[in-house]
């Protein structure tokens, strides 16, 4: 396998628990490889199914970006596609940042592109929306004016929650007057949690509050470790 320098994880969320799974990793080297993750074969358990481009287990390469996720990015010969490089902090046209940066979303569907906390990483600095809002902010998914108050800049703090029956990596994100509003995705639990175990420091501050739109992503939060 071709030694790889960068990498993504792709994100697949049921559509009806909502649940994240880990089902791929892009790499980007000499050359684009993908490989599906450990998380395949529960998230087939829930209903999906493989690529019909990649249908084995197997590592695949290119020399050029698969054409099932370059399809997922904006055309290079847009007329605005300065302004949207301009959007995600970019000068020029690489498609490997722009899908880590964009997160290679559509709105047909429920795959992501994330960018994964490796165990060799110094600082961690993160943004991600917090998941299980819905559920866990009373909210229930139907009206905004019950989240607890926040704001943006606004920091929030970490509990483990090692009895989730659901995953015992679980780590509620609450506010500093212990309302919960829900979870740090489950993608990057355990990185988080072994930093935790080391007394490393951190902070999670609100960046995005999206009332009204999405309520499964509705409140954005950054990531620093250790804290700045």
């Amino acid at each position: 396998m071709t030694k790889k320098d960068k990498w993504l994880y792709l994100i697949w969320k049921d559509p009806q628990t909502r649940q994240n799974f880990t089902i791929g990793k892009l790499g980007s080297g000499s050359k684009y490889s993908f490989e599906y993750s450990d998380d395949v074969g529960k998230a087939e358990n829930n209903g999906w199914s493989k690529f019909e481009v990649f249908p084995e287990e197997k590592v695949y390469e290119s020399d050029v970006l698969f054409p099932v996720f370059a399809s997922r990015l904006p055309d290079k010969k847009r007329r605005d596609i300065d302004k949207i490089l301009a959007k995600y902090g970019l000068s020029t046209f690489d498609e490997f940042e722009l899908l880590r940066k964009s997160e290679g979303r559509l709105p047909i569907d429920t795959y992501s592109f994330i960018d994964p906390i490796f165990p060799t990483d110094q600082t961690v600095r993160r943004d991600f929306y917090i998941m299980g809002v819905r559920h866990h902010a009373l909210c229930k998914g139907e009206d905004c004016s019950l989240l607890p108050l926040i704001n943006i800049g606004d920091e929030l703090v970490f509990e483990k929650e090692p009895e989730n029956k659901f995953d015992v990596n679980a780590i509620k994100v609450q506010t500093r007057t212990g309302d919960v509003l829900g979870y740090v995705p489950r993608y990057y639990n355990e990185a988080i949690l072994e930093r935790l175990e080391k007394n490393m420091t951190y902070s999670c501050k609100i960046i995005e509050i999206n009332l009204f739109q999405d309520c499964s992503e509705c409140i954005k939060v950054r990531l620093n470790m250790p804290k700045e």
